[in-house]
């Protein structure tokens, strides 16, 4: 995690550092004569992560520190400023605030290298970026360095107009729930009524008919948005174990890859419904607008990884649930101190237009990253929630803490999902709700429901339905009867809602 490094350091403090070395945030130099040729691997770390200090005049053996003072402390002070002012040494021109300390009659002189707003920063070529990491200097492996490099179209990458492209290039099926889901859940929004091609121009989807990397991320048919952005994939699996060597099988379940993230988000929502307690609510994702139950904890964590993703980067968004956790894997960083995470609101979304699509459909947070609905999650199961980050992804980790008796670890292990707690799951209540009185064919059910894959329909809602006793076949005896349908029990008929 990040820590808020103070940009001014007294006496005290500096010896105080000398006594600790569990820091990360300075480094000592001789420099009794000139400068170190290694101390600009050391403003290059400290620029591409926190900040620290370099303190020219100590001398370090291991874990003891010499205090020798410099020779020149003009001279000294004067080469570092201008070589980090004067824009040869590096990419960027630079700035460090100095300070200096007498030590019986010795010069020690400290300068505060701060985070710079533009990363990588790098002397000579790009090979030349460094990183801080533990108490020393790690030269930046390609991969951090082109997440650095993508870092600087931050905020706006999401919102670039595509040219040769239209709303025909969209996934008519996920425009279309995506906007029923604003007509029922935000009936005010001003917008919600239009023609397909203006609503997409107002939202963002869109800019005069051309898409933006933003709506083609978020509603794009596949082919479009394997075109533009080819690496795209979010991953989910469900693990029976607490860990990847732990499992008896690597995964009970793993999502098909989706065509953009609307589809992907609504079926990993439906999948988490499982591992949690949350109350049957007849919407389409079983959530309210405004909850505090464990799904919504969740669903605020989900967002924010569809939203703050770097969907350029070689890594996929990763959801895994185990038998003790869910984690949330990003490719890219936070872009704020962890340090500040539980006490300050942020609002520095990576993809601005993804994040308001969200927020329309009344799926995210109106301010900030909706740290504090996720933090309910600790107050509803006792069970932390966990924020880490480097410079090339981030993690929020849901613990599991109490709960109640067959949810999350039960269903992580792989234990059937057609009951949770002795009542049907969310998934079969929807299906049972469908159904009602009627007698509908799996593509029917698909039309109704609103879900793509027949896969997904047949394994994960009509199998456990039937399992449970509350789905009947019209040709029980031939379930693969090409005019197969499908109605309620006795059974199923006492649930629908």
């Amino acid at each position: 995690m990040q820590a808020i490094i103070k940009s001014d350091m007294t006496k005290e403090e500096l010896l105080q550092k000398l006594t600790d070395i569990e820091w990360d945030d300075f480094e000592c130099k001789a420099a009794q004569d000139k400068l170190p040729d290694d101390v600009w691997s050391t403003v290059s770390a400290f620029s591409n992560t926190s900040g620290g200090w370099v303190v020219f005049g100590i001398k370090q053996h291991g874990k003891h520190f010499d205090i020798q003072g410099v020779n020149n402390g003009e001279k000294t002070e004067s080469d570092f400023l201008n070589t980090l002012r004067n824009g040869q040494k590096f990419n960027v021109r630079l700035s460090a605030k100095g300070e200096k300390y007498n030590f019986d009659g010795k010069l020690v002189l400290a300068f505060f290298v701060p985070s710079s707003i533009v990363k990588p920063i790098y002397f000579g070529n790009p090979i030349n970026t460094f990183i801080r990491t533990g108490s020393g200097d790690r030269r930046a492996t390609e991969t951090e360095v082109m997440a650095m490099m993508r870092d600087q179209a931050f905020g706006s990458k999401s919102e670039q107009v595509v040219d040769d492209t239209s709303i025909s290039d969209l996934n008519k099926g996920s425009l279309e729930t995506y906007r029923n889901r604003i007509r029922n859940d935000n009936p005010s929004f001003p917008y919600k009524d239009l023609p397909d091609d203006q609503f997409c121009d107002k939202v963002g989807i869109s800019k005069k008919g051309k898409l933006t990397i933003g709506g083609i991320l978020m509603f794009g048919q596949r082919d479009i948005v394997q075109h533009y952005i080819n690496n795209f994939w979010i991953d989910y699996l469900e693990i029976p174990g607490k860990s990847l060597a732990d499992a008896r099988v690597r995964y009970t379940y793993r999502m098909q890859e989706q065509d953009n993230i609307w589809e992907s988000y609504q079926i990993i929502l439906q999948r988490l419904r499982n591992f949690v307690d949350a109350p049957y609510d007849a919407r389409p994702d079983g959530v309210g607008a405004e909850d505090e139950t464990q799904l919504y904890a969740l669903r605020e964590g989900l967002t924010n990884c569809c939203a703050h993703a770097d969907y350029f980067s070689p890594m996929h968004p990763t959801i895994r649930v185990f038998a003790d956790r869910i984690e949330l894997q990003n490719p890219g960083r936070f872009m704020f101190p962890l340090s500040e995470l539980r006490t300050q609101i942020h609002s520095i979304p990576r993809n601005p237009n993804i994040i308001k699509f969200f927020r329309y459909a009344k799926l995210g947070e109106n301010a900030g990253y909706g740290i504090d609905k996720m933090l309910v999650w600790e107050k509803l199961t006792k069970g932390r929630v966990e924020f880490t980050s480097d410079l090339v992804c981030s993690t929020i980790t849901y613990w599991f803490g109490e709960q109640p008796s067959g949810t999350a670890s039960g269903q992580a292990s792989g234990q059937a999902s057609g009951q949770v707690s002795g009542q049907v799951s969310g998934q079969v209540q929807l299906l049972i709700n469908c159904l009602n009185d009627k007698v509908l064919s799996i593509a029917e059910i698909q039309s109704r429901m609103g879900i793509k894959s027949r896969r997904y329909v047949r394994e994960e809602l009509i199998v456990p339905a039937i399992d449970g006793g509350f789905v009947l076949r019209s040709y029980p005896d031939k379930p693969k009867h090409p005019k197969q349908k499908y109605y309620l029990s006795e059974k199923g008929l006492k649930l629908i809602k």
